[in-house]
């Protein structure tokens, strides 16, 4: 038996979560407001350039395209933030928001393209 085996160090006393270090102050509100909103913001701006610069055949792909730079700019903003508590919450919100004003967008776009 040789004497350079690793120590395996004592559990702490207080459990994994206390050995993690001391806890986060929260996000302060307008951080939330501000990490979510951007992206909602880019969502709405694609929107209306799609509406105004794509061929209407081409609407779909554009808003799908759309969706995905908002999905990515929703991971960047929630992990700017630097923020583990309600990650998963502000991250679906920023998805279902942006979701839902590329929806919203969409059918407008299609009623439009249908009407006219």
């Amino acid at each position: 038996m040789s004497d350079d085996t690793p120590e395996i160090p004592a559990p702490h006393a207080m459990g994994p979560a206390a050995a993690a270090g001391p806890a986060q102050p929260p996000l302060p509100r307008w951080a939330t407001v501000t990490s979510v909103g951007a992206v909602w913001l880019v969502a709405v701006v694609l929107g209306i350039l799609i509406g105004a610069l794509a061929r209407p055949a081409a609407y779909a792909s554009w808003l799908s395209l759309a969706l995905g730079v908002c999905v990515l700019l929703g991971f960047v903003a929630q992990l700017a933030t630097q923020q583990k508590d309600g990650f998963i919450n502000r991250l679906a919100v920023t998805f279902a928001g942006s979701f839902v004003i590329l929806g919203l967008i969409g059918g407008v776009l299609a009623l439009t393209f249908v009407v006219g």
